[in-house]
């Protein structure tokens, strides 16, 4: 079987000035945490996915539990596309649990 890594990144860009704009943001970010993503700035946020059928179903999830307003963007790119990414400032934090270190394919 063959597997293709992929990441998926979810940027948005909420408005947060009434508090049902802020209840929007919170829960919308609980979702992300709930399935998997992880923090890799305020406001993006990255999952590892094992190949693009996991990724689109992913994407599939983020869509249905998109906010009312604001932006949200996702990108998805390979696992190789993604350690290429260059740090022009500060460092990668390196942790088994943003990498396909900790995947158990059983």
């Amino acid at each position: 079987m063959n597997y293709r890594y992929m990441r998926v990144i979810v940027f948005f860009d909420l408005p947060t000035e009434t508090a049902e704009d802020k209840r929007e943001y919170r829960n919308f970010r609980k979702f992300l945490i709930k399935k998997g993503f992880l923090m890799m700035q305020e406001s993006v946020y990255c999952k590892l996915a094992l190949n693009t059928t996991v990724a689109d179903s992913i994407i599939q999830a983020v869509k249905s539990n998109k906010p009312k307003e604001g932006l949200v963007q996702l990108l998805v790119i390979t696992e190789k596309q993604f350690n290429k990414m260059e740090f022009i400032v500060g460092s990668a934090r390196n942790t088994v649990i943003d990498s396909d270190d900790r995947l158990v394919i059983l």
